[in-house]
């Protein structure tokens, strides 16, 4: 069952798969903002300029509507060896649990966060509304598995922040805690004792069946 507020595009997904399967374990930082997450003109330049001076290589999908046209030439001629823009949807669950995947700069959506969790991959935390502000500071404050931006978008902080999530010490701490976040993850979901799967249990025969 597919749970995006968008369609996925098979085509793309199959693109984006195929391009990190040619790039090496935890180098490559995946980029999505979400469903609703509306971005300025500005901020999408300041984001494109922070990847592009990072050096690092990157996955960035747009929303289907988002204009990437205002990106600059010089931006898209820089990248064009080390970076894939894919403007449409792919599934994030696949990507994200592609090896090559070292990082995720996200609006911190709740499944955002789930689904980066449970693979054990560190997170590059921009909220956009609502509980996504919330969000941030658990994974930054609480959990320690992701580093923040702040609520205003300067090249030079994206370009900081993604060279620390891959190749930095303070990078390195963050994937060994979101590891074992992983494991926690995965040993509350199992059945037939888990924790959230005894939970779950509880909701279905205690709410749903009544």
């Amino acid at each position: 069952m597919r749970l995006n507020l968008w369609e996925e595009e098979e085509e793309e997904a199959i693109q984006c798969l195929d391009w990190l399967d040619s790039k090496t374990k935890n180098t490559v930082v995946y980029v999505n903002f979400g469903s609703l997450t509306m971005l300025t003109k500005e901020q999408l330049i300041e984001f494109a300029y922070g990847l592009a001076g990072s050096g690092k290589e990157f996955l960035w999908v747009m929303r289907s509507g988002t204009v990437d046209s205002i990106l600059p030439a010089d931006f898209r001629s820089e990248t064009a060896n080390r970076a894939m823009l894919i403007n449409g949807w792919c599934s994030q669950e696949k990507i994200l649990s592609h090896p090559s995947i070292g990082g995720f700069l996200t609006h911190c959506g709740w499944n955002s966060i789930l689904e980066s969790l449970f693979v054990g991959v560190p997170m590059i935390c921009w909220p956009f509304f609502a509980d996504q502000i919330t969000n941030r500071k658990f994974c930054c404050d609480e959990w320690r598995i992701g580093i923040e931006i702040g609520d205003e978008v300067k090249r030079e902080r994206v370009e900081a922040v993604v060279k620390e999530v891959i190749d930095g010490e303070k990078g390195k701490r963050i994937r060994e805690t979101v590891v074992k976040w992983r494991s926690m993850a995965e040993e509350a979901s199992e059945s037939p004792s888990g924790s959230s799967y005894l939970n779950f249990e509880t909701v279905v025969n205690k709410v749903l069946m009544v």
